[in-house]
């Protein structure tokens, strides 16, 4: 039995053991605190005092982690959403032009730049994947706000949280950025030590993190707070008088500075202005899990999927139950960012998230999201935003949908062709085995078909598409093992299944 087992064991136990976990608990916290100033003391001087701060920041994340006893929600205390607590669009009103300036003068925009290619076959950091065009998530990202920066005379400035895997890479490319119209601004989030599942001690035997990057790990995007202050961007925006940042995920193409969210908080018609908004929008059943807005302990709070107790978990993915989910679109106001943190309340849920490294060593990472810290800020809303809003490209698929005739590209923005008969996007699935890889997907098709009506693709197996491929309705193409199918160019599919050897079946 590993000791994180132990620590965890079931909690009915006669008061001798409850002692023993206790002192194992206590332990375990003065074994790690031992390492990581060992690690510390191997630092040069000059890069002690910032290592030390995140160290500080991984200690309460590692005391809380010891401490917590099985799931962070008492499933029969959550509450239904009050009146009032999501805000519905549609019912924002839009500023007036004039008026416009002057509350992007009160704007940072916050992208969540940590992430890698490599779930989808790439080098290096995932927001420099070319995604239409030719031009990559960080590109669209910079001519929308090049382009909000021009049209109402105002600086917004964007601010990338890199991690220690991406941060080199970012450097290199923003420099093609320089004459632009534009400030930007970077800062690392924190680096932590993986934790050895067996020993709860650090696996680093030293603390030159690219010497072993296997060792250590970026905690999760709820680490934006803390890292935020501690680059001193936030202190710096606030004595420029700028009031909100709006922070979103680099690879969701939908979330774009949006005007009316920016008047509800800076002009808000009841007295107090909000802290903190979460953009939510209709759960669909490709959603399921997504996080989702409760009322809680008197406090709208983010609920993940991994803090549901087992039996609970149908009821979560239930879309008549909870009927949003979290788009990771948020609002938070600069102020109360640096109360919470210095005040230290900011106490996110901790996600486990266990790892097997390539040597077969078990290791835990601590993450938070950075949803999760909605209950620590006060008069935290929802609002439910369209579902244009949320078009993350996390697989091939979503790749699909944003290089086609689906949208147009107006600086930097993706746009849904007004052809579209709904506004919801395609259900499309493509085989791991052939199309999981970018370049791989790329070679797939000879130009990307036209999707204008499609509602449901399903794709599997060794499947090639030739030029001007057009797919309406539901199509199915299965290839069977060791078979090929060559979709011919020009080739109308409407509601067609296509398998084996290319009999094509009216579906």
């Amino acid at each position: 039995m590993d000791l994180l087992s132990k620590i965890r064991s079931h909690q009915r136990t006669p008061s001798g053991s409850r002692d023993f976990k206790e002192a194992t608990k206590r332990d375990a916290l003065a074994r790690l605190e031992v390492e990581l100033e060992r690690l510390l003391a191997a630092l040069p001087e000059n890069k002690q005092m910032l290592v030390e701060k995140e160290f500080r920041g991984f200690k309460n994340l590692f005391s809380r982690f010891l401490a917590e006893q099985g799931p962070s929600v008492t499933w029969e205390k959550i509450e239904r959403l009050p009146e009032g607590a999501v805000i519905d669009y549609s019912t924002l009103k839009t500023p007036t032009t004039d008026n416009i300036h002057h509350m992007l003068d009160k704007l940072v925009v916050v992208k969540l730049n940590g992430g890698l290619g490599t779930s989808m076959g790439c080098k290096g950091p995932k927001s420099v994947i070319q995604v239409r065009n030719e031009l990559t998530f960080l590109d669209l990202t910079v001519q929308q706000i090049e382009h909000l920066n021009k049209t109402y005379k105002c600086n917004v400035p964007l601010v990338l949280m890199n991690s220690f895997n991406t941060d080199e890479d970012t450097q290199k490319v923003i420099r093609k950025y320089k004459g632009l119209k534009l400030e930007i601004h970077t800062f690392n989030q924190s680096c932590h030590p993986r934790i050895n599942r067996e020993s709860l001690l650090p696996i680093a035997m030293s603390p030159d993190v690219h010497s072993n990057i296997e060792a250590w790990y970026p905690p999760g995007h709820g680490d934006f707070y803390e890292s935020f202050y501690n680059s001193g961007l936030l202190q710096k925006f606030i004595k420029e008088g700028r009031t909100y940042c709006f922070i979103s995920n680099i690879d969701n193409l939908g979330a774009t500075v949006d005007m009316n969210i920016l008047d509800l908080l800076l002009n808000p018609e009841q007295k107090a202005q909000s802290e903190f908004v979460m953009e939510v929008t209709d759960k669909t059943r490709a959603d399921v899990k997504g996080g989702t807005l409760i009322q809680y302990e008197e406090k709208l709070r983010l609920l993940e999927i991994a803090q549901v107790p087992k039996e609970h978990v149908d009821d979560f993915k239930s879309v008549s139950q909870f009927k949003f989910f979290n788009t990771n679109n948020l609002w938070a106001k600069l102020d109360a960012i640096q109360r919470v943190v210095e005040r230290g309340s900011l106490n996110m849920e901790i996600i486990v998230n266990n790892k097997s490294l390539a040597d077969g060593v078990n290791v835990i990472q601590l993450e938070t999201a950075v949803g999760a810290a909605m209950k620590c800020f006060e008069g935290g809303i929802g609002v439910n935003v369209p579902r244009s809003r949320f078009l993350p490209v996390k697989k091939t698929s979503d790749l699909l949908l944003v290089m086609s005739n689906l949208y147009s590209l107006s600086h930097g923005s993706l746009v849904m062709s007004p052809q579209r008969m709904f506004p919801t996007t395609p259900l499309v699935k493509l085989g791991d085995n052939h199309f999981a890889k970018v370049k791989e997907f790329l070679n797939r098709f000879a130009t990307i078909p036209d999707l204008i009506e499609l509602d449901h693709l399903t794709v599997s197996g060794d499947v090639t598409f030739g030029r001007g491929v057009s797919l309406k309705g539901t199509v199915i193409v299965i290839a069977n093992h060791g078979d090929r199918i060559d979709i011919p160019s020009g080739a109308l599919l409407e509601n067609k299944i296509v398998s084996g050897n290319l009999r094509i079946l009216d579906h």
